[in-house]
């Protein structure tokens, strides 16, 4: 809470505490107003009272404001509408903002520790290509949201389940060296739900050039008990990935070994790229190496979730709300993705994190129930996982929907984007709006440079102040011992002061909310507020008092830009 908000409130539990009131200090309400006749804050206790006190919510209201104490940072209060108390601040609550920011610095709207543990789990895309646009808005949401935590005090854990277990790599395992043969001359239909994309060829290429034909074998031996695509699809492919394990033997640990490498590390470059890190990159191979995926499901019985059913292992996952129960290991003895799911999360409840936030795509909301629920079926609490879903973005150029077939397969890579957008427009435009809403990516506003692409906007801003200080060439270090605040008293320069003061603020509600598009809100916001006031005073004028303290809330404005940019990934460049 700002130290404003935090005032205001105190002397609203002061007030309330007088007049008998038991509304506790959690449940009073402080909303920032959006008209400035309307003051700077609302409260509506008053009417929060009324029928508790019985009394009339204006009465209420006036008994409040009557036992308020003095504050020098209230100017006045009003009774407005059926009973809502507002704030009208004083100037220098407003002023002080600025050495608050000039003494902070790069610490500005960051929090102390509040001591909590949160893991975040984003991306974990299969290792089986390149990243697409839709993973590239989880990526710019969950490394936004970890860097907002961060600001309001956790202690973030940053984390990449990576699938490197599972029927996908083995498809991509059984792709690359179906190509290899394709590269070495042997003819054997490629399936179409095999993967198809350039880089396996690549792959492919990388295969042959280490180890010649060591690989090569008859077409007749690898289709051997093959059902045909159009008998089986999915039974053609498998019988096909069993006799490549077969005919390849310890060499199939080598190709599979190889798609994944290559695959993690083109991920794992382009993330870099992205400016999305990780501290852990968490192997799914690890969770049966280290035998936990037999533990979950030994927790699962002991409990009573689990029953057998035409010779497969079901979870009982009706009983927590999802819309069939789910089978956790096949009838052939292997287990399915869910169940090594189910292993992965009681890992990180053993990790001993306070919270778990899931960011998953949109797509997954059905996963939801039964992975909570096995969760809860295990003795845990479920209310520790946090699942955030994202949508998928759809580009546009020209008005129309960009075409997601490219060279690179059926989709538009990350790459390809921030090729085309640069990396701070991809960044600031994925988290624009809130997560769970669909996102349109307008490619031509992200490439434009004017007033109406929003990251254009705020970096113009950051700018801006850049130049003014650079063009006045003093010690910009100084200005915060030397300014009197109290000249800054116009009504762009209090719009501008009201706008820093709420940065703090708008970090909170963001990391609470798990929403970073609130700091995108704030900053265009800013930016605007601004540029408002660039283009309506003079900064470098005759008078010292005024120059100097002018001069500290420019560069007060671009702290807060910078601060608020590095939590979205964004960068601030001083010229453009």
């Amino acid at each position: 809470m700002s130290d404003i908000k935090s005032h205001l409130t105190e002397l609203l539990a002061a007030a309330l505490a007088a007049i008998g009131s038991d509304l506790p200090r959690a449940a009073i309400e402080l909303t920032r107003t959006k008209q400035v006749a309307h003051g700077d804050f609302a409260c509506n206790a008053a009417m929060q009272l009324a029928k508790s006190l019985k009394r009339n919510p204006r009465q209420v209201a006036k008994d409040i404001v009557d036992a308020l104490p003095p504050s020098p940072w209230v100017e006045k209060t009003e009774i407005a509408g059926a009973g809502f108390i507002n704030f009208f601040l004083s100037n220098a609550s407003k002023q002080r903002v600025v050495s608050e920011i000039l003494n902070a610095g790069h610490a500005f709207g960051r929090a102390p520790s509040n001591g909590q543990r949160v893991q975040v789990e984003f991306v974990s895309a299969n290792p089986t290509g390149p990243l697409h646009v839709g993973h590239g808005r989880g990526a710019a949401f969950g490394a936004s949201l970890c860097n907002v935590l961060a600001a309001a005090g956790y202690e973030v854990a940053r984390e990449y389940y990576v699938n490197d277990a599972g029927r996908q790599m083995d498809i991509l395992a059984l792709s690359t060296w179906l190509r290899y043969l394709e590269l070495s001359g042997i003819n054997v239909p490629f399936p179409p739900n095999a993967y198809q994309g350039d880089y396996v060829r690549d792959m492919a290429k990388l295969v042959q050039v280490a180890h010649a034909d060591r690989y090569v074998h008859e077409p007749w031996r690898v289709l051997d008990g093959a059902p045909t695509v159009e008998e089986d699809k999915d039974g053609h492919l498998d019988q096909l990935i069993a006799n490549a394990k077969t005919l390849l033997g310890e060499d199939y640990a080598y190709i599979h070994n190889l798609v994944l490498t290559e695959q993690l590390g083109d991920c794992r470059n382009d993330l870099t790229e992205f400016g999305v890190t990780f501290d852990t990159w968490f192997s799914e191979k690890s969770l049966f190496d280290s035998a936990l995926v037999d533990k979950a499901l030994a927790k699962l019985e002991q409990n009573g979730y689990l029953y057998k059913q035409d010779g497969a292992t079901w979870f009982r996952s009706t009983q927590f709300g999802d819309e069939k129960d789910r089978v956790v290991k096949r009838e052939n003895g292997q287990f399915t993705y869910f169940a090594s799911d189910i292993a992965y999360h009681l890992n990180k409840f053993e990790r001993g994190f306070d919270q778990a936030i899931d960011i998953w795509g949109a797509d997954h909301h059905g996963y939801i129930a039964r992975v909570k629920g096995a969760l809860t079926a295990m003795g845990l609490d479920a209310e520790k996982l946090v699942i955030s879903l994202v949508q998928f973005a759809v580009l546009y150029r020209g008005g129309e929907k960009v075409s997601m077939s490219t060279r690179s397969g059926d989709f538009v890579t990350l790459r390809e984007l921030r090729s085309e957008v640069g990396n701070d427009a991809a960044r600031f435009f994925y988290v624009l709006r809130k997560s769970d809403q669909h996102l349109d990516f307008d490619l031509d506003l992200a490439t434009s440079q004017s007033n109406d692409n929003p990251v254009y906007y705020i970096q113009y801003a950051y700018a801006r102040c850049c130049s003014v200080l650079a063009k006045w060439g003093g010690d910009s270090a100084m200005l915060g011992q030397v300014a009197e605040l109290a000249r800054l008293a116009t009504p762009y320069e209090l719009d501008l002061l009201q706008h820093l003061e709420a940065y703090p603020e708008s970090v909170e509600v963001a990391a609470r909310e798990l929403a970073p598009h609130h700091i995108a809100y704030y900053l265009r916001e800013l930016a605007g507020s601004f540029h408002s006031y660039y283009n309506a005073e003079q900064f470098l004028v005759e008078d010292e008092s005024t120059r100097f303290a002018r001069l500290a809330l420019v560069n007060a404005t671009r702290q807060a830009l910078k601060n608020g940019l590095e939590l979205l990934g964004v960068s601030a460049p001083e010229k453009m």
